[in-house]
């Protein structure tokens, strides 16, 4: 049975990586994303489906999981991804205490409530083998000057995994692939295809990452 996967934040970065590590392993892919054209050419690439996704809008969201359950073999989701997020300003000069209003609510709409949205649009469509893949990062944990914003999202992105987690039958944890290179924050890191391959691999461990977050180290330890 195909394995499939619902990728949002799919257009670009860590997302369209997750999205090529997941085809690649023979997953049919799901993509959301803001950018219309790029989710279809990669979905026509890919071999998986694409709708326009802007997670900050919950019908959207519902639209994108709907799809992505009848995409595979047999109707259902797998696995999904919520991988859609937005940093205002500059990483590491955007201090919390000069966030705009305005920042300060759409890194919020988009980064925790678009998981939060995901999440639960994903649950009807997956059986208790379900799994959800939360990305997050070191700043959700430990304070560094000039996140603001950004940092509070993934830090309560954190806290909504842990509650998932407990009133869901699914496998809900979170994945923290290091310093990924990408558009978002432009402080460069990893390739994101080679971070990529830790969510594949947290996809295939279910127990471990239940209400969990899953990094570098675990994933070095279980794959030597």
């Amino acid at each position: 049975m195909t394995t499939t996967v619902a990728v949002t934040g799919a257009a670009g970065g860590l997302g369209e990586a997750i999205a090529r590590a997941f085809a690649d392993d023979g997953a049919t892919v799901a993509l959301g994303g803001r950018d219309r054209d790029a989710i279809e050419a990669l979905a026509d690439e890919l071999g998986g489906v694409a709708l326009r996704t802007d997670v900050r809008d919950e019908f959207e969201v519902e639209r994108l999981l709907e799809e992505a359950s009848r995409a595979g073999e047999e109707s259902g989701v797998d696995v999904v991804v919520p991988c859609a997020a937005v940093f205002h300003g500059d990483p590491g000069n955007a201090p919390l205490d000069e966030t705009a209003y305005s920042a300060f609510d759409d890194t919020m709409r988009t980064n925790l409530r678009g998981v939060f949205a995901a999440v639960r649009e994903a649950v009807p469509h997956m059986d208790e083998t379900g799994r959800v893949l939360i990305p997050t990062g070191s700043v959700a944990r430990e304070a560094k000057a000039g996140f603001g914003a950004y940092a509070v999202s993934k830090a309560a992105a954190e806290g909504a995994m842990r509650q998932f987690a407990a009133d869901c039958e699914q496998a809900v944890g979170c994945v923290d692939p290091g310093t990924v290179d990408t558009a978002l924050h432009g402080l460069g890191g990893r390739d994101p295809s080679e971070a990529a391959d830790l969510f594949t691999w947290a996809a295939s461990v279910p127990e471990e990452l239940d209400g969990e977050i899953l990094g570098l180290k675990d994933w070095k330890q279980a794959t030597r």
